[in-house]
């Protein structure tokens, strides 16, 4: 674990890859549907995931309901509002579709570090 906590930290601050996957069924995921599925994992709530996105609570709400239909389980399950308020928690889906992902975000970073850097020796970038 603690080898791919390093990978995705070095990646951050230089050049990096950005995955997007594309699935035989019509799924696609991202790095912006996996940062709306981390922010309602933290904060319980669809509307707070798209604030701290910037996103609105329409688009953030429409992004979450296409994960939910093309996964063809639900990954996000929300209570209605009212005097007790409402909110949204991910299902285990909703939990190992980010767990996969970060791990093919770490694994192809780590497989195209070599590759990255030369790249970026080309482009007369340094290379970390």
């Amino acid at each position: 674990m603690a080898k791919r906590k390093q990978a995705r930290e070095t990646t951050h601050g230089s050049d990096r890859l950005s995955i997007r996957i594309d699935l035989v069924s019509g799924a696609r995921i991202g790095p912006g549907k996996v940062a709306i599925l981390e922010e309602i994992a933290r904060s319980g709530s669809i509307s707070a995931a798209g604030r701290v996105l910037r996103m609105s609570y329409r688009r953030t709400w429409e992004l979450v309901e296409e994960l939910n239909t093309s996964f063809g389980v639900p990954v996000v399950a929300t209570a209605a509002g009212g005097n007790g308020g409402g909110g949204a928690v991910l299902t285990p889906a909703g939990q190992m579709i980010i767990a996969r992902y970060r791990a093919i975000e770490t694994d192809a970073a780590e497989a195209a570090r070599a590759h990255l850097m030369v790249l970026s020796q080309i482009c007369g970038a340094k290379a970390p």
